[in-house]
């Protein structure tokens, strides 16, 4: 594994690669939102997709881990527009992409605005395929409570403080991460100490402002799916708290040439939570691409 910072029009970026002796294709991946970065969604993924033969670059987005604040407010168009610019300045010719939750919304993004070099997707727990943050006859109550937290910033505020208590921290990751074994002291360090760093929740924050409206988010591309461009596997935790698993099937059903991997038990953190169901999926998708 390597790290290294390239300057990109929004900023510098800091990024996570991992290079086989003679890779057979490059995957880039993007992490979350909330408490995340490259190590932390895919430390565990990255250098066994190496091992596989693939050249992988994850980065850490604006205003995350290693990477500089964005020079302007994050908000959804300026991140997938950051993909363009990441992939433009490597000198990505042909490519596969994929993402965790916000970072699977940034994949559909950039893929329908710039599927030219791209050869698949993959989306995890993806972000931007419903129309409000939940499902069910009290989603428009708590949207609208939602919105005014954001808008107040306790929702912030209650976000910072459990960045800085452990217990807190442990109680919400098992929301996320259902397997016991998976949910290891050493993550929920390095999970604490990307809580800790200083304004490490800005960019989430200014990109929650800029999505989360009284009566809907501001991205839904399920409309857009049955057009989307290059073949897609959906990976979807069973048990995701935040994502409903109707909505990946539903997307997976949308998009004309996709595969839909449902991980029995897991939840919304799905490749930490059963990475190695998760690994074969993507290897053999993969492999798929290359073969076709």
């Amino acid at each position: 594994m390597t790290r290294a910072v390239i300057d990109l029009p929004s900023g510098p970026v800091s990024y996570l690669s991992w290079v086989p002796d003679q890779p057979a294709a490059t995957v880039v991946l993007l992490h979350g939102g909330g408490v995340d970065n490259a190590s932390l969604s895919w430390g565990g993924i990255g250098p066994r997709l190496a091992q596989a033969g693939y050249r992988v670059v994850a980065p850490d987005h604006p205003g995350y881990g290693h990477s500089a604040p964005a020079r302007l407010p994050v908000t959804q168009e300026r991140l997938v527009a950051y993909v363009g610019e990441l992939v433009d300045a490597l000198g990505l010719e042909r490519y596969a992409i994929g993402g965790l939750s916000l970072g699977g919304g940034m994949t559909i993004g950039h893929v329908l605005d710039r599927p030219e070099r791209v050869t698949g997707a993959m989306l995890l727990g993806s972000y931007g395929i419903m129309p409000r943050l939940s499902d069910g006859p009290l989603s428009g109550v708590r949207q609208l409570l939602t919105w005014a937290t954001v808008r107040t910033g306790l929702l912030g505020a209650a976000t910072r403080w459990v960045g800085t208590n452990r217990r807190a921290m442990v109680r919400s990751m098992q929301a996320l991460i259902t397997d016991p074994t998976a949910l290891t002291d050493a993550l929920i360090d390095e999970i604490m100490a990307a809580a800790g760093q200083k304004d490490g929740f800005v960019a989430f924050e200014q990109w929650q402002r800029d999505q989360v409206g009284w009566n809907r988010q501001r991205t839904d591309y399920t409309g857009r799916l049955a057009s989307f461009p290059r073949p897609a596997l959906v990976v979807h935790g069973e048990c995701d708290p935040g994502v409903p698993v109707a909505r990946a099937r539903a997307a997976a059903a949308l998009i004309p040439d996709s595969k839909l991997k449902i991980v029995a038990g897991a939840g919304h953190w799905v490749q930490r939570d059963r990475p190695d169901i998760v690994l074969d999926a993507m290897t053999e998708f993969l492999s798929g691409l290359a073969e076709s």
